[in-house]
């Protein structure tokens, strides 16, 4: 496959996922506002952090407020991460790698643009944000399900998913980075609970709070949910699950070119080194130390993946 196809795919499934995930923080943060206004501002903060765009945002605006903060993250087009900019890069790779992809996949793609650009044309009103948030998720997921169902399991298919698990890893970090103060506090008290509605936030933004649930019941402690949302592999937003995803598809690439490459070397040495010692060394270690850590393998990963397979020539 041409290195420019292999990177319009892996970046067409990277904005597609990185969209999905700000329309959940945005859902996070919304829930807040209404219920806690007194610490909405600092949980809008903390939500553009997580996305990266924080110094961007007070470059043009002077406070946190709820309808400034979620039209930046949905429409601005001065946000290059923007939900609409997201979707017009995915869509634009989409068709730069449209003879590697199915007419299912594409169609979704399309529709999911058109479909979501009508709905953001205007500022959406606080009454109409959850159904709008609602309709990201699902044209997401309608994508996902096609390619899941129509391609075929060759290299287009592992560039595409390699570029889900990379965004995925890269979110649930950041979120886990961004709220770890909330964390710390706990550790020295094991099995204390920490303040619910923030919680909640971080596992509602990795979709991750009736999962959680399921595994744990009602008990909340600081180290269960860092070690759901990195160490558990059955959980498909964890650092561990992502990783290991990323494993296979690199893998599958490398049996199908025939040649091992650094990029797979890469992957296998973060999930051996970073996602192998048990919860409570991470925290002993410094969990913001860790996940920075992560952070900037995971990034690597995903530049030597570009040189490997010559995105751009």
């Amino acid at each position: 496959m041409l290195g420019k196809t292999a990177g319009a795919l892996f970046w067409m499934a990277r904005y597609l996922e990185r969209s999905e995930n700000n329309a959940r923080l945005i859902d996070a943060g919304f829930r807040i506002a209404l219920t806690r206004w007194q610490t909405a501002p600092s949980e809008w903060k903390s939500i553009l952090g997580t996305a990266g765009v924080d110094q961007a945002f007070m470059a043009a605006h002077d406070d946190y407020s709820s309808a400034r903060v979620v039209d930046f993250l949905l429409r601005d087009p001065a946000n290059p991460s923007s939900i609409v900019s997201l979707l017009k890069r995915a869509r634009d790779n989409a068709r730069t790698a449209r003879t590697a992809l199915t007419r299912e996949v594409w169609e979704a793609v399309n529709t999911s643009w058109m479909t979501l650009t009508g709905l953001l044309r205007r500022q959406v009103r606080e009454d109409d944000l959850p159904d709008v948030l609602a309709a990201i998720r699902q044209q997401n997921a309608q994508v996902r399900g096609v390619l899941a169902g129509t391609m075929l399991r060759d290299d287009g298919y592992n560039f595409a998913r390699l570029g889900t698990f990379l965004e995925r890893a890269d979110n649930t970090a950041r979120i886990l980075d961004v709220k770890y103060y909330l964390l710390l506090p706990s550790v020295a008290h094991i099995g204390s609970s920490i303040d619910n509605v923030q919680w909640e936030t971080i596992l509602r933004s990795v979709s991750a709070h009736r999962a959680y649930r399921w595994l744990y019941g009602a008990e909340i402690s600081a180290l269960k949910i860092a070690e759901f949302l990195i160490l558990y592999r059955q959980m498909p937003r964890s650092l561990a699950f992502c990783c290991d995803k990323m494993q296979d598809n690199l893998d599958w690439l490398q049996r199908g070119y025939g040649e091992e490459t650094e990029a797979g070397r890469m992957a296998r040495t973060i999930c051996r080194d970073k996602l192998s010692a048990p919860i409570q060394s991470i925290f002993d270690g410094g969990l913001h130390e860790y996940l920075r850590g992560f952070l900037t393998a995971n990034a690597m990963l995903a530049q030597q993946i570009e040189r490997d397979y010559r995105f751009v020539e």
